[in-house]
């Protein structure tokens, strides 16, 4: 068998072998050669060891480089991010060239006969003062707390909001916030309250576009207009009136740090709902302004010790009640309300505290034992211009307005229009009438006490308040005629057509009856009832004014001489003996069931004036008459009301035949050339005026008149 030769290895040629021939050379070259590749690898892990020694000995700046390294990576991206953020929500808003300042809600101010201020009513509750205007401190102080830089950012404060954000991050909780006054006005004028990032990114983009297209000065003169106070005020001016009761020119040092405290949370701080909160705050909002240089030591120690303010409860006053009336009415006259407008009211500021006074005086004194908790007082010139109302005992806590909402039982105080009826028919104060038990049907009604005087006049009758006599003359009449003559003097109100209205036992409100006893005191005229005698602009402009025109009589004057002959009578020597205060005056009282109503209603030349007291639930008082509480107060207002002025008589009766009267359809011509009284007034007619008297067309009269 072949034996298998070894194969050969192959040598490559090295640089560094020497040549053959020398074996020792080649060993010892061999022997060098792998000491020194032995050695090598020693020297590469000496120089790692080495290495790392490097890295350790500079981790922190290598740490440092690539820290700040990333960071600007981070930061550019973040960079991006915000803008494209802000890119995208700002490509939802509208075009910049259609940006525009939203109007102001309009404010209605509503001034008495002589100026005085009764309301400002609309959504901010104030009007619109410049910076010039208003106490310099106002500025001064909301700039203090809210935007120590205003005067110099560019709409939004970066310095600012670093603050409060370590602030924020410092304490754990959002206790500072980094908007400027101009990022909340772009707030409170375009966006919602929505605490999104898209609110955010609008509201520094609306806030650099009002940097650019208005002053400092027209930025916080518009915010401090607009921006909420608490207790329902908008604007400075609602608010040093809210809470003062003054306008925004005099508030104090102490009064504007208030008011610049409230704007961290209006509600919360308001010292309406807790005084002690206000005050703390104020106290923060002086230190900010003594730590800015505004005010110094002494005027910081002054205006705290005089900061204790406690406010009246909102929109105190029964003038108010006047004022809800105004705005009911103002929008039939001039349309939709789109600017600040001045209503001058045909309200006395004097008489109406008057009113307020004597109806809330007496409740408080006789309220309890004699279960009275409401009153009404209605008080109208001979126009038909109201001049006090107060439609209850106190607006603050119920804003229902009993003297034109509250339909309640007028009692014997709707009497006059059945002795108008009867007087239309034929008869005179001196007819006699019995005054007898009396039977209608199954209706018996009975006199007060049961007391009866047999034959009696019917000026003695009305004077006494004789139920019997009453309810006959209904009988004779017929209750259709009476309800005729009510509707012609004024009621409004549905009148149910039996035997029983004698008594009054269908509902009208106080402002109605009041409205209807006019014509007893003017001469026979029926005025239109109003509140409001001429709406302008705060530069003057006139929008609407009550215009001449012609108002009808409605009642022959003899009729009317007669009534106010009879009616005298009632103050002088009949059931309103109370209500006499020494001038030529003339009225009627009126209890009804359990005295649940208890009514005054009466006149002189000058005014006529209806009072009620009652209770709400409709529950009795005890035993309350008309000729009591009532006629009280009817006197107490009326006397002030009257104080130095010349004594004038009531439109009186000389005697002798009633000449026709309109219940008498046949004679047309006395109802067209019924003469004029020139003192007064004529009514509103044409543009501008108001629309006629609501009533039922039930009378040749109304047909005429187009009532």
């Amino acid at each position: 068998m072949t034996r298998r030769k070894k194969p050969r290895t192959r040598i490559e040629p090295r640089l560094d072998v020497p040549a053959r021939g020398s074996h020792a050379s080649s060993r010892s070259a061999g022997s060098r050669g792998r000491a020194a590749s032995t050695r090598r690898p020693r020297k590469k892990a000496t120089s790692a060891r080495s290495r790392r020694r490097t890295t350790r000995s500079g981790g922190f700046f290598g740490f440092l480089k690539t820290a700040t390294y990333w960071c600007v990576v981070l930061g550019i991206w973040a960079g991006i991010a915000a803008a494209g953020v802000v890119a995208w929500y700002g490509a939802q808003m509208p075009s910049m060239t259609t940006w525009e300042i939203p109007d102001r809600p309009p404010n209605v101010r509503i001034v008495s006969v002589d100026g005085t201020l009764v309301a400002n009513r609309g959504m901010t509750g104030g009007e619109a003062v410049g910076l010039h205007e208003m106490s310099p401190y106002i500025p001064e102080a909301v700039i203090a707390i809210e935007d120590r830089r205003f005067h110099s950012h560019f709409g939004i404060d970066p310095i600012g909001l670093a603050r409060a954000m370590f602030e924020n991050l410092t304490t754990g909780r959002i206790s500072q916030g980094g908007s400027t006054i101009t990022q909340q006005l772009a707030k409170n004028l375009f966006l919602k309250p929505d605490r999104t990032v898209e609110r955010k990114v609008q509201e520094v983009l609306l806030a650099l576009w009002l940097e650019h297209k208005h002053s400092k000065q027209q930025i916080l003169e518009m915010y401090l207009n607009r921006v909420y106070f608490g207790s329902g005020s908008y604007g400075v001016e609602a608010a040093s009136r809210r809470y003062f009761d003054k306008p925004a020119s005099d508030v104090s040092l102490s009064e504007a740090a208030l008011l610049a405290g409230l704007l961290k949370a209006p509600s919360r701080l308001s010292p309406a709902r807790d005084p002690k909160a206000a005050e703390k705050r104020a106290q923060v909002v002086l230190q900010a302004m003594r730590n800015s240089g505004i005010i110094d030591d002494s005027q910081m120690t002054t205006a705290m010790s005089a900061l204790a303010t406690r406010a009246t409860a909102y929109w105190t006053g029964a003038e108010h009640y006047v004022a809800d009336k105004v705005m009911e009415e103002l929008p039939g006259l001039i349309g939709e309300i789109t600017s600040d407008v001045v209503v001058e009211a045909t309200l006395d500021f004097g008489l109406q505290k008057v009113a307020e006074n004597t109806i809330r005086r007496l409740i408080d004194e006789n309220g309890g034992k004699l279960r009275v908790s409401q009153g009404v007082l209605v008080s109208l010139d001979n126009t038909g211009a109201v001049r006090a109302m107060v439609g209850g005992y106190d607006y603050a806590n119920s804003q229902f307005d009993r003297a034109t909402e509250a339909r309640r039982q007028p009692g014997s105080a709707f009497k006059p229009f059945v002795y108008m009826a009867a007087i239309e028919r034929g008869m005179t104060p001196e007819t006699t009438v019995r005054d007898a038990p009396v039977r209608i049907g199954k209706w018996s009604p009975s006199n007060f006490n049961d007391k009866y005087y047999g034959d009696v006049s019917l000026s003695f009758a009305l004077s006494r308040s004789l139920n019997s006599v009453a309810a006959r003359l209904v009988g004779q009449v017929g209750a259709k005629s009476v309800i005729e003559a009510a509707y012609r003097m004024g009621i409004e109100s549905d009148l149910t057509s039996n035997a029983s209205i004698a008594l009054g036992t269908s509902e009208v409100t106080p402002l109605e009856l009041t409205a209807a006893y006019v014509p007893f005191a003017n001469g026979g005229y029926r005025p239109f009832v109003h509140f409001i005698e001429k709406v302008s602009t705060p530069e003057g402009k006139v929008l609407w004014q009550r215009r001449s025109g012609g108002i009808p009589r409605v009642v022959n004057a003899q009729v009317v001489g007669m009534m106010n002959a009879m009616m005298s009578r009632t103050l002088q020597e009949g059931t309103g003996r109370k209500a006499y205060f020494g001038w030529p005056a003339a009225g009627k009282t009126g209890t009804t069931q359990s005295s649940r109503d208890v009514w005054f209603v009466g006149y002189t030349a000058n005014l006529t004036t209806g009072v009620w007291f009652g209770n709400d639930d409709n529950s009795p008082t005890k035993k309350v008459t008309g000729g009591s509480l009532p006629a009280q107060a009817w006197h107490d207002y009326m006397a002030a009301a009257h104080s130095g002025i010349p004594v004038a008589s009531l439109p009186g009766w000389s005697g002798g035949a009633v000449q026709p009267s309109f219940a008498r359809r046949d004679d047309i011509s006395t109802i067209i050339s019924g003469d004029r009284t020139a003192s007064i007034p004529p009514e509103p007619v044409g543009a501008g005026a108001e629309p006629a008297p609501r009533g039922r067309v039930t009378s040749i009269l109304d047909i005429l008149l187009g009532n």
